[in-house]
C-alpha cells in the first residue's frame, strides 16, 4: 500500500508492508540506521556521515548525504526524536531538501509471528507555489520510486525466504 494525501499545504504518504519475521527481527533491522543504505535506491548515493554505533535513540543525530537529481548530492541531517522499544520511532529533518519532514515507524506483531510495518511521511516542500509544482512533477515520483524500491528489496530480504 502507498498513498498519498494534502492537507493544509503538508503532503502526507502512508505505506504499510507485512514482512515474514518476528517483531524482534523487524525492530532490529529498522532501528539500526546503518539498515537505511540497503533499503534506499543505490542511483541516490545515499551515505551516512555520522557516527551511527548504536540502533535508534530519541536524541540521536544522523547525518547523511543523498543524491536529490542526478549529481547532486545533498546534506541531511535528522534527529530520532521519540523511540518506543519494538513498537515505534520517529525521525523529523533538522536540515535537508525539505521545509518540513516528520517520519513515524509503527511496528505490530501479528498473530501468525509476522509483523507488519506501517510508514507516515509528513513532509513540506519549500518555494510556495514553485514546491506545489515541484510536488506534481518530481517529488511525489521520486517518493514513490524510493517506497517502491524499498518494499521490492525487504520483499526479498523478509518474504522471499
Amino acid at each position: 500500500m502507498l498513498e498519498f494525501k494534502e492537507h493544509s499545504g503538508i503532503y502526507t504518504l502512508e505505506t504499510e508492508q507485512v514482512l515474514n519475521v518476528s517483531l524482534k527481527e523487524a525492530w532490529n533491522f529498522f532501528s539500526s540506521p546503518e539498515n537505511l543504505e540497503k533499503i534506499t535506491p543505490s542511483h541516490m548515493g545515499f551515505q551516512i556521515t555520522s557516527s551511527v554505533d548504536k540502533k535508534a535513540y530519541a536524541g540521536q543525530i544522523i547525518t547523511y548525504k543523498v543524491g536529490i537529481l542526478p549529481g547532486i548530492k545533498q546534506n541531511w541531517v535528522t534527529e530520532i526524536t521519540q523511540v518506543k522499544e519494538q513498537d515505534f520511532f520517529i525521525d523529523e529533518q533538522r536540515f535537508g531538501p525539505y521545509k518540513m519532514w516528520h517520519h513515524e515507524h509503527w511496528f505490530k506483531e501479528l498473530p501468525n509471528g509476522k509483523t507488519v510495518m506501517n510508514d507516515k511521511i509528513s513532509y513540506k516542500i519549500p518555494f510556495g507555489f514553485l514546491g506545489v509544482i515541484a510536488q506534481e512533477i518530481f517529488i511525489k515520483k521520486q517518493l514513490t520510486t524510493i517506497f517502491e524500491h524499498r518494499f521490492k528489496t525487504l520483499e526479498t530480504l523478509f518474504n522471499e525466504q
